[in-house]
Order: C-alpha cells, then structure tokens, then sequence
C-alpha cells in the first residue's frame, strides 16, 4: 500500500452536521428517479464514487458516519457491528449478533461473531471494541461521535466475545444512537497506538474493503479484502472514492458518467440528477433543516420575537426561492409515514401577526434587529428571508457571511442571532433531546423549557411506542409554543447512482453499505 503526501484541509461539515446524531433517512418531491440493475449481484469491477470531503485521517474516530461526511469509506474500511433496516428502521445485526438490555435501557450486553478477524489477521474482539469505544469519549480526540460515546459510563469484557455497557442514564434506544456514529466501526487497536501517520499509511479494520492508496486531495484506492467475514460479500474489486463539495460539479460528475455513485443534500441538484434518468436511493425523514434562534440574547430571548419571525416567514416562497420548490416543507416534526406522526403545526404563516408582535416590541423600546449568520451553502436561506422581511415595518435583518470552518466556533460560544441548523431522525433519539434539551451542550438555540425537557426525556426513555409518541405530541407542541427554531424544510439525504449499479442501501445518517453494491456488465 502507498500514500502520497500532498498535503489537504478537509472541508469541514456545516454547523447542521454538528446536530446530526441519530439515525436519519430522506424524503422529498424529487422521487425515485431511474431504476438499478435487475438479478443476482455480479463479481467484480471498480466502482467510482464521489463524497462531499476528504478526511483528514483514516481514524475511524475522525470519520462522519453521514451521507454528507465520509459514511462509505468508514463502511469500507471497519464494516458495521450492526445497521437498522432501511424501510423500518428495527436494528439489524452484522458483527455483532446482539446488542440488548434487559433493564429499561441502564446496561447493555454486546455480543460478537466468533472468529472475526482484522484485515492483518488479528482478532476482533470485545476488548478490541471496549478500546475504539473508550477512545472515543476522551474529548481532546475530537470526535464527532464523542457526545454519543459519551453516554456509556462503563464498560467490562466479559469474555472475547462479550462487553456488556453501563449508560450514564437510561436511554433503551441506545443501539439506533450507537449504529449512527463512529461507534459503530473498529479498527485494530495495535494499528491505532502506532500513531496517525502510521495508521493513515495502513489502517488496520474489519471492512469489505482495504486501503490500496491515498493520494490527498485527489483519490482513494480501496481493494477487496479477501478475509472478509461476510463472503461472497463484497462484489467488487475495487472502489475509488474522489470529493467534492460543489452541488453543481457533482451533479456534472454523475450524469456525465465520471462517477458511477454519490450522496447529496441538495434539493435542486437531486432534481437534475432524476431528470438524468439516476437512481435516488432515499429514507423518510422526520425534523429537518431550521433557523436557529438563539434564546440567550436579544431580540431572541423574548418569545414573541421569536413567535414574529415563524408568522413572517412564508415557507413556501423559502421553498421556492431556495429549492425552485422541489424541497419538502417541514409542516410537522414527524413525516406521515412515522410511528411517531401528529398533526401538531410547527409553524403558521400570518403577515398579520407577524406585524402586530414588530409593532408591539417597537412600542415597548425594542424593534426587532438581528443579523443572520450564513455560512456558504446558507446564503442563500439568508438571503431569502431577508427579503421576505423586507415586507415588514420594525424588523431589520442583516446577512453576515462565515467561513464554515469558523462554525464550530460560532456555534459552541453561542456567537449568533439566527443560523441554519438540523436535526433529522428515523427515530428520533438522541436528534432532538441533542438539539433541543438544556442539558445538551449541542442545544444550539439554548432553549430551556423545564416541559420541553421532561418530554424529551420521557421519548429516550420511553419503553413502548404507545410513551414515546405521547411524549414527542408534547415535544411538537412546545417546539410550537417556545419557538427556538423555524423548520423549513426536509433534508435532501440521498444516494445517487447510475443504472448499472446494484444493491444500492443505506442505514443511518445515509450511509451507504459498500459490500452490497455491484457492477452491472
């Protein structure tokens, strides 16, 4: 195996991302597109995939496991202990062959395959997974997992195939949360303590595939690993994973044939990629992509500030100005399709209201000023919200453009008036106790309402269906009530692949299983 050296600065995931730690699927008005192949996989081949960002480490803990971060290439290499299914969302094993609790969600027994074994030939064992788990909740790493890691309070090998797993609190769903991160992919703990340039050289997992090559800033090679435990799986020889962040150059790449499969989050660019005749691979989502209000300061801190702006923003014009109306407007948390669906509105549009709550502020010595904090694939948002509030007396919006890699930053400080953010789920466990709860450091908004809380807390530790969609009613309704956030639409969460390729799926975030996909001849 060889690597080249050029050196690269990965492109960092939005501030949305940074929400994104459920399982997820999509949903849409764009439709299915064309169709796959038909029969039994075929053997062999090379199949050109395009991500949205290169790592900046094979690390698995450095990897987004995120149809918009780099999910395929952590597949890839590590494999899955466990995936949930793509039409119901129930947990599905593969390395493992269990992952229950028999005591409402506070520990957890992990159990393994016999005989798994690493690309190099060692053992893949519990200790090997207590090791990756571990690591990742020391905060230093920086993982994007590390909130969901964090969870587990303890954990003991109780034997080479056996971890059982202390929670911090109660939370039964723990595997959806577990499947949808870094969690879910390990990798040798010998390769690992060797450092990261040693590990970038030749990471070490359990995956479909291995590393042949990385050139930064261009390509990633990967071959079929022989010893993989799931044979005649994988179908293909060869993968090349190549980048970009360009909605438009992806687009060019897929329906130009450059590229035989890609993942994409734009409503506009999903449309084009149908009308090419590709397949789109999608999951029916709840929540969606919002505008942030931050609640610890001015105007914000005052709910009918928040209450005008959701009345002054029509949804639909957003839609079509931002989408050329092919997204799908977020009318309620949960899509119709979803166990968990109620007829709650999260938002009404009313110019009327809206005018009526500027005015009052106004009166009382505080009109509505904000700035809206737009990161690049968000001016747009910004800009068609600014002009919508043009229409209205007492509120002054101003767009201030920021560098993506700043997002962190302006997130964690609190360092804004409105952003664009998500949270989008099958189940919606942890996404909106992550996002909304005022014991979550991702709580963007820093919403606190003591019933917003104890609901969500009901929904992760709810035991049957019947508890948990109670408790996520109440959710809608104070989601409703306090504001924090103006959902606007779906995401765009997709696969998108050409007509000879095969056994395209996808669990999680959107994270496409590279050991099922085939090349038609």
């Amino acid at each position: 195996m060889k690597r080249h050296g050029r050196r690269f600065s990965a492109v960092a995931l939005l501030v949305a991302a940074m929400l994104v730690l459920a399982a997820c699927g999509a949903g849409g008005k764009v439709g299915a597109g064309g169709a796959g192949p038909e029969g039994a996989p075929v053997a062999g081949g090379t199949l050109k995939v395009l991500e949205f960002s290169e790592p900046r480490t094979l690390d698995p803990a450095a990897l987004q496991n995120t149809g918009q971060g780099t999910a395929l290439l952590g597949n890839a290499l590590y494999g899955t202990l466990m995936i949930d299914n793509q039409q119901t969302g129930e947990v599905e094993y593969r390395m493992a062959t269990d992952f229950s609790s028999t005591d409402g969600g506070k520990t957890f027994t992990l159990e393994l395959k016999d005989g798994l074994k690493f690309s190099d030939g060692s053992t893949l064992d519990a200790a090997a997974v207590k090791f990756n788990w571990d690591r990742l909740k020391d905060p230093t790493l920086g993982s994007d997992s590390q909130p969901v890691a964090g969870l587990v309070k303890s954990s003991t090998v109780v034997d080479p195939t056996t971890l059982t797993v202390t929670l911090g609190q109660p939370s039964p769903y723990f595997a959806q949360q577990m499947l949808g991160s870094a969690m879910n992919w390990i990798a040798s703990p010998a390769a690992l303590q060797k450092g990261t340039n040693a590990f970038d050289q030749n990471p070490i997992g359990a995956g479909p595939f291995t590393l042949q090559s990385w050139t930064r800033s261009g390509s990633i090679q990967l071959v079929k690993n022989p010893g993989y435990w799931d044979a005649p799986r994988p179908y293909l020889d060869n993968i090349t994973i190549t980048t970009s962040a360009d909605a438009q150059q992806r687009v060019n790449a897929l329906t130009t044939g450059q590229v035989d499969l890609g993942t994409e989050v734009d409503w506009q660019a999903a449309a084009k990629d149908k009308a090419a005749g590709l397949q789109i691979v999608t999951r029916p989502f709840g929540g969606g992509q919002f505008l942030a209000l931050n609640t610890l300061r001015a105007p914000f801190d005052d709910v009918r500030a928040r209450q005008a702006l959701s009345y002054a923003i029509d949804l639909d014009a957003l839609n079509a100005a931002v989408y050329s109306g092919y997204g799908e407007v977020a009318n309620q948390l949960f899509p119709a399709g979803s166990k968990f669906h109620n007829d709650v509105a999260l938002h009404t549009y009313d110019k009327a209201k809206a005018q009526q709550l500027f005015d009052q502020l106004a009166a009382e010595g505080k009109p509505v000023s904000f700035t809206f904090t737009a990161f690049p694939k968000d001016r747009a948002v910004a800009e068609a919200v600014q002009a919508q509030l043009s229409a209205f007396q007492n509120v002054k919006v101003q767009v201030k453009s920021a560098d993506t890699a700043e997002s962190g930053k302006i997130f964690g400080a609190h360092d804004f008036d409105v952003l664009v953010a998500t949270a989008f789920f099958i189940d919606p466990e942890p996404a909106l106790y992550s996002a909304f709860s005022s014991q979550s450091p991702r709580n963007a908004t820093g919403i606190n309402d003591p019933r917003l809380d104890q609901a969500l807390l009901a929904g992760r530790t709810g035991t049957s269906t019947d508890q948990r969609k109670a408790a996520y009613q109440t959710v809608s309704e104070r989601l409703a009530a306090t504001v924090p956030v103006i959902f606007y639409a779906r995401p765009a969460q997709a696969a998108v692949a050409s007509s000879k390729v095969g056994g395209v799926s996808m669990y999680g975030t959107g994270s496409v299983l590279p050991e099922l996909l085939w090349l038609a001849k």
